[in-house]
């Protein structure tokens, strides 16, 4: 009886000694031993922060199109493609990027993906006369490039550095860095670059902009120089120590790649997570143009709509990500959010035009809840179903979903704006939210990675009664 008392000593004692499933189903191998560490809070808000910086980055220019438009004498599409570009420049090089991913690790990408930011700012100081928009655009395929190095690392950071039960909430969390860039974006280049018709004091308030963006980059790209580590010294969980275990030579990046896509759970996510994270991407990017057609001369007022839908869409993130951390509902939650994304849209549509801007942010603000609150639900789900592949690629795929379809949105909205007004514009979108709902409730959920969390906690508890049993003998 005396051995039965402390089970807890000894399975303290010898966490080394657990016999550990690898992910492809091969001969067990002694699992390390699990814990977590306080640096990873450090990890995921300073990934945050330079994927704030970044995402701010693309949405600067859309924000005030037509002020951007006037100084450099183009039209406000040629300004809407400053946005786009970043749709364009990930489509291509997800693959190699998430193939340097998993080869090279989480600090190698971080490096480049802070340094590719930092140099795209710097190069936008130098585009403040009218006459310099190609040294603009340059510079925003730079920061373009550095978003391919970060869009795919929320989920893949969540894994490596965090436990099973707080890894959905440190993926919100990554998300957010990025969620609240665009939600500064909306609100301060209408302060920092008030509407001006003199040039020359335009081109000044321009530069104030573009230099202190350029010097949060550099700080921000020197702190990951310094502090970003690879990996920390255990496996958070029984999950990613399983990973940890498998011989390098055993993963095939190619194989990974035709498993998930073999996945046919996976592939409809992949859909239905462009669909909406699309309609996002041009809601965002034409939503000055949409809100000054109805309100003109509410320029600041515009910014703050979107950053009244980005904000509450990082609190409808958070909230997820600590619902999923206690229930692992991931499908129903998922659905039952894009259902709501579908209403709110519906609701946006028909109040855009009453007249009274504060129903704008009413409606806006739900619309934004649910919409941009559903980004990290994606990514975990994706991380869930297609376990034990890269969350890098599996995240990067959606992603490639959601720049292929906010392209197409962005330029169809657009056109469809100009010719028939915001209302059609807004309804062209609803019907593609209506069609990912539709998908998503066929999705099943395969949560790959909690049964291998539960059957490694199995084996691990069957392991330290042998170990109690055969103490308990020799004694």
């Amino acid at each position: 009886m005396g051995c039965l008392e402390k089970p807890g000593m000894l399975q303290e004692a010898k966490p080394e000694l657990v016999e550990a499933e690898t992910p492809n189903g091969s001969v067990p191998a002694l699992a390390p031993e699990v814990r977590l560490t306080w640096r990873r809070w450090v990890i995921v808000l300073l990934f945050s922060s330079y994927s704030f910086c970044n995402a701010f980055q693309w949405i600067q220019y859309g924000s005030i199109n037509l002020i951007f438009a006037r100084f450099y004498g183009v039209t406000p599409f040629a300004i809407d493609w400053l946005s786009m570009c970043y749709m364009i420049v990930y489509i291509p090089l997800l693959f190699p990027v998430a193939w340097l991913l998993d080869l090279k690790g989480l600090r190698l990408i971080a490096l480049a993906g802070s340094a590719l930011n930092c140099l795209g700012a710097w190069v936008k100081t130098g585009s403040t006369k009218p006459s310099l928009f190609p040294v603009t655009i340059l510079g925003q395929i730079i920061c373009s490039l550095a978003q391919v190095f970060i869009l795919g690392m929320p989920s893949r950071i969540a894994s490596v550095w965090f436990g099973p039960r707080e890894v959905s909430s440190a993926c919100s969390i990554a998300v957010f860095g990025n969620q609240l860039g665009i939600a500064v974006g909306f609100l301060l280049p209408p302060v920092l670059v008030p509407n001006l018709e003199e040039k020359e004091k335009l081109a000044h308030h321009i530069g104030s902009m573009f230099f202190i963006t350029a010097g949060v980059a550099t700080i921000l790209f020197i702190l990951v120089a310094l502090v970003f580590q690879e990996k920390p010294p255990y496996p958070p969980s029984r999950a990613q120590a399983a990973i940890q275990s498998a011989a390098p030579e055993e993963y095939s990046y190619l194989k990974s790649i035709f498993r998930l896509f073999s996945n046919v759970n996976f592939v409809l996510l992949i859909v239905t997570y462009g669909l909406n994270t699309g309609c996002f991407y041009a809601l965002s990017t034409l939503l000055n143009r949409m809100v000054m057609k109805h309100y003109p001369g509410e320029d600041l007022n515009a910014g703050r709509i979107g950053l009244t839908i980005i904000v509450c869409g990082m609190v409808g993130a958070l909230i997820s990500g600590i619902w999923l951390d206690r229930t692992k509902t991931y499908k129903q939650t998922t659905l039952l959010v894009y259902i709501m994304s579908f209403v709110g849209l519906i609701v946006y549509t028909f109040t855009l035009d009453l007249g009274h801007i504060w129903v704008v942010f009413v409606t806006a603000g739900v619309l934004g809840f649910f919409m941009t609150g559903y980004l990290p639900l994606g990514f975990e789900f994706a991380a869930e179903l297609t376990y034990p592949e890269s969350e890098g690629t599996s995240s990067g795929l959606l992603n490639v979903s959601a720049q292929v379809f906010g392209i197409i949105f962005t330029i169809s909205q657009g056109q469809i704006i100009d010719n028939f007004g915001t209302k059609a514009g807004n309804l062209f979108l609803c019907i593609f939210l209506f069609i990912g709902t539709i998908i998503t409730a066929f999705i099943k959920p395969d949560l790959r990675r909690q049964q291998a969390n539960l059957d490694n906690e199995q084996t691990f508890q069957k392991s330290v009664g042998v170990d109690s049993d055969q103490h308990c003998t020799a004694v």
